[in-house]
Formats: C-alpha cells, structure tokens, sequence
C-alpha cells in the first residue's frame, strides 16, 4: 500500500469512527434525537368509543417532553401529528403531509377536524424538527370515534 492509498484508507475509517460516534450520542440522523424514557403522548378529547358530530375537536396531550416547531431542532423536544383512519408510517421517511396525516408543526395542540360520518381512527405521532419520528416513537393509544 503506497502512502496516498494509506491516508485515504485511514481517512475513511477516522471518519466513519466519527460518524458512528455521532450516531450513538445524538441519535440516527433519520430520526433525530432520542426522546426521553417515560415519554406518552395521548388524545385529551375526544375519548376512545364516544360518538361525536362534525366538526371535532380533537385535543392533544403530550408527557415528558416538551413541544417545539417544525424546523427548531431541540433535544427532548416535538410536535404533534395526527393520524386520521391511517397506521403508523414508515420510520425511514419523513411523516406524509395528505388528509390522512395532518401536520402541527407550529406547536399546536388542538384542531378542529370536519370528518364524514361513521367510524373514524384517530392517533398521534409525534415527529422531530424534520417530521420524522423520533428513534423511539412517541405515539399514542389508536382510538375509534364514531362521527353522526
């Protein structure tokens, strides 16, 4: 191995030394930060089985950790996604913005939500400053709603 082969070689394992010492303290670069143990996100209103009419406001609860937006990179910090008649997507890409996800990146908290009638799933996920989940995910319980 000449000198030129042997400093790329050992560039090439430095950095990636460094790129997985990064990726064990600060969390997969897909996902963002860890969340903390003992995280729970939660739906206040409406309650798992209730009928409702349309509009509805949905309430969000989060425990834990705190909330920050879209785009404000934060440890131990997220914002809510609401998962309407849909399951939990795919970790590797960021959540899907469309009627079925609905995005809250600016810290909201509530919404009110017009959907048609009959039985509706509703749940949370919480996302990072990149909308993607966290390592962890912090979802909450699926609840079934039924809309007159």
């Amino acid at each position: 191995m000449n000198k030129t082969s042997g400093f790329f070689a050992l560039l090439f394992f430095t950095s990636s030394l460094s790129a997985l010492a990064g990726h064990h303290e600060h969390g997969d670069a897909h996902h963002g930060h860890n969340a903390k143990k003992g995280v729970e996100a939660y739906i206040i209103s409406p309650k798992n089985g209730e009928t409702v009419t349309s509009p509805i406001t949905v309430v969000f609860g989060l425990k834990g950790m705190g909330i920050a937006p879209a785009g404000i990179e934060k440890k131990h910090t997220g914002h809510h996604h609401l998962l309407i008649d849909t399951d939990i997507p795919s970790a590797n890409e960021p959540i899907p913005a469309d009627d079925n996800h609905r995005h809250f990146g600016k810290g909201q908290t509530e919404t009110s939500l017009e959907l048609s009638p009959g039985e509706h799933t509703l749940q949370l996920l919480i996302g990072n400053h990149s909308h993607m989940q966290h390592a962890e995910p912090v979802v909450s319980e699926k609840i079934t709603i039924t809309v007159e």
